[in-house]
């Protein structure tokens, strides 16, 4: 029995197994040492920094070195990022292994994923050598994943073995994105990306787009057009320092097939998602895509009245035009009726209370109208009514727009 035990145990340690995390190499850093002329020691600490070979030649007071040292742990995996790892199987006996099976799988909460690059076994696998295997994947999910690397095999003596390897790590977080919707008045929804770099090294950010949604076409409005050229608001140098913030500004338009559907763009919620590419360190690659982002869709009632166009300046005590859009935002047919009320700086040029006519569910009218502002300034425009006959019920508009009054002449008083 004792021979036994000592043969299986002796079995049992054929196959030296390793896992080891790839990853890119840093730069290291020293701590300088300095000290004044004056000083007993003058100019020797100075000089030991400039004839060391890990120090960059004319910044020896940096820290920065331009050596490159090999990883000292396991380090940080963030979401977004590829994760990479060598596995090894070495033959560490004196004995010819048989169907050598290596397998890797990746558990996370919500599933298990092979990782393997070859399900086939290895027929053999004589002494002093070794199977050799690299995993990629790209971490999709945060919190807790373990990778299992399981190895089976046979030994000359024609016994099956079989044993496994546990390694645990934590997936982090490595932005912070928050997004706010403004529902214009003419159909168009204007969306701000806060990200916040909450890793603890700059990013470059690569990337960072909105793809929309099927009904929408989108404007990026992160640039300033100088020249023929266009140059982002944020500089050359894309760089987000850690817990640092930026804005990203958006500008999404209905497509014009669905432009004139006003009760399909009203209740559309889904705009689209975030697509945000990053790199740090030396060139580490890593990509976020948000879910479908949804904003609240827009209350308009059953009647929406937008401005098709105004001007932004108008001259005193003279009229000015405007055109104002009507959507029958309903399921019903409507028989509308106009009224104009005036205020006290804005006056209305034309006839109160006259028929518009019947406008059905889901279409639209566009209404030319012409006012006079009797006071300069920035003056609001109000006083539209619109009643349904029908319903004998009546919508109020005020504070529709707002327009700038000047005074065309200036008086010479002596």
């Amino acid at each position: 029995n004792d021979a036994n035990s000592i043969k299986r145990l002796h079995l049992i340690i054929l196959l030296l197994f390793t896992v080891m995390r790839l990853t890119k190499p840093t730069l290291f850093t020293n701590l300088p040492v300095t000290c004044e002329e004056r000083d007993l020691p003058g100019d020797l600490f100075t000089q030991l920094m400039r004839e060391d070979p890990s120090t960059i030649k004319g910044a020896e007071t940096l820290m920065l070195g331009e050596m490159l040292t090999l990883p000292q742990n396991f380090g940080n995996i963030f979401l977004g990022e590829t994760f990479s790892s060598y596995i090894s199987v070495h033959n560490d006996s004196n004995q010819v292994v048989k169907d050598i099976l290596v397998k890797a799988d990746l558990q996370t909460s919500s599933q298990r994923l092979n990782l393997s690059a070859s399900n086939s076994a290895v027929a053999e696998l004589k002494p002093e050598c070794c199977i050799d295997d690299v995993i990629h994947h790209e971490v999709k999910e945060i919190g807790t994943h373990i990778l299992v690397c399981a190895v089976s095999y046979t030994t000359q003596y024609g016994e099956k073995l079989y044993f496994r390897k546990f390694f645990k790590f934590q997936v982090l977080k490595p932005l912070d994105v928050k997004t706010k919707f403004y529902n214009a008045e003419t159909d168009e929804v204007f969306l701000e990306a806060q990200i916040q770099n909450i890793t603890t090294s700059p990013m470059f950010m690569e990337k960072v787009s909105l793809e929309p949604s099927m009904m929408y076409n989108v404007t990026e409005l992160n640039t300033v057009i100088c020249g023929d050229e266009g140059k982002s608001t944020f500089g050359k140098m894309s760089y987000l320092q850690p817990m640092d913030t930026r804005q990203y500004l958006y500008c999404l338009k209905p497509k014009p097939e669905y432009a004139e559907k006003a009760g399909v763009i009203k209740g559309v919620t889904v705009i689209g998602k975030l697509d945000i590419v990053w790199k740090t360190n030396l060139g580490e690659r890593g990509r976020l895509q948000t879910s479908q982002l949804q904003r609240m869709a827009p209350g308009y009632g059953d009647i929406r009245l937008s401005l098709e166009m105004i001007p932004d300046t108008v001259n005193l005590e003279e009229p000015f035009d405007i055109i104002c859009k009507v959507t029958n935002c309903s399921e019903r047919t409507m028989d509308l009726v106009l009224e104009m009320c005036n205020t006290r700086s804005i006056h209305w040029c034309g006839v109160s209370g006259r028929q518009l006519g019947k406008l059905s569910p889901a279409t639209f009218l566009s209404l030319p109208l012409t006012l006079l502002s009797s006071v300069q300034g920035l003056q609001s425009i109000s006083g539209l009514r619109l009643t349904d006959t029908f319903l004998k019920r009546t919508y109020e508009y005020d504070d529709i727009a707002q327009v700038c009054v000047v005074c065309p002449y200036t008086s010479n008083e002596s």
